[in-house]
């Protein structure tokens, strides 16, 4: 797999497929990175690489993953965006659609909030979400599992700095979907589609409410994951709602 470098950040990507752009990133919390896809509720690279050029990639400092940066807890959601907005660039997608699974929600809106002109699209699957009965389960998941990993293949990251890291990712807007404002939801005018789930870190309020206040969100019937015919049929209408917004212009 190919990798782009950007002053300190280093990532790992996939490409397969051709057609309009579709930035798809996995699920995993913090631990984002293709290896997840065989394990996904459905894998997007597999399952639309006929329909779009389908783009991934390990998100910086993903334990099991390869890509590399540093922690920046002043704009750990900004820095995300900014790793994909440079990959995209890399490739030369000026526009394209994304889907993002579980972190992938946060993900998919702080993209759209840093370049809305771009993303023609976004497809949230089972986004993460604040939970108000379970408010740290994502901030001890990375607390527990990911910082732990992460120190013991790169001990330079104090245990302070990756407190900060998930205090800043997880606390310091400790509502809704982390990344960004009810109120830029509200106003964002984005196509968006949710697939809603309820886990502990994937909270099906804060998927309705995304649903509820974005003005051209649409959302799927929950739940959605069995039997195997509505999982397919959900699967379809993914791939319907990118088609139906892909640019006429757009290159084939």
């Amino acid at each position: 797999m190919p990798f782009f470098v950007k002053g300190d950040v280093r990532i790992r990507y996939e490409v397969v497929g051709s057609g309009f752009p579709l930035l798809v990133t996995p699920g995993g919390g913090l631990n984002s990175r293709v290896s997840n896809w065989p394990t996904a509720v459905f894998n997007a690279m597999e399952a639309f690489k006929n329909d779009f050029r389908c783009i991934t990639l390990d998100q910086r400092n993903a334990n099991g993953g390869e890509s590399t940066g540093p922690i920046p807890a002043s704009d750990p959601w900004g820095a995300f965006a900014d790793d994909q907005l440079a990959l995209m660039d890399h490739l030369g997608a000026q526009k394209f659609f994304f889907m993002g699974y579980c972190i992938g929600g946060p993900f998919g809106l702080k993209l759209i909030e840093r370049a809305p002109e771009r993303v023609v699209a976004a497809v949230l699957c089972q986004p993460v979400g604040h939970r108000p009965e379970n408010p740290d389960v994502m901030y001890n998941s990375g607390r527990d599992v990911w910082g732990p990993e992460l120190r013991a293949r790169r001990p330079e990251n104090t245990a302070e700095s990756i407190e900060a890291y998930l205090h800043s990712l997880y606390r310091l807007r400790p509502d809704f979907v982390y990344s960004v404002s009810r109120e830029f939801v509200r106003n964002c005018q984005t196509p968006m589609l949710v697939l809603p789930d309820d886990t502990p870190a994937h909270a099906y309020q804060a998927a309705i409410d995304v649903a509820s206040l974005a003005p051209n969100a649409e959302v799927t019937v929950y739940p959605w994951k069995e039997p195997p015919e509505l999982k397919a049929r959900t699967i379809n209408r993914v791939r319907a709602f990118l088609k139906a917004r892909q640019p006429a212009t757009a290159a084939r």
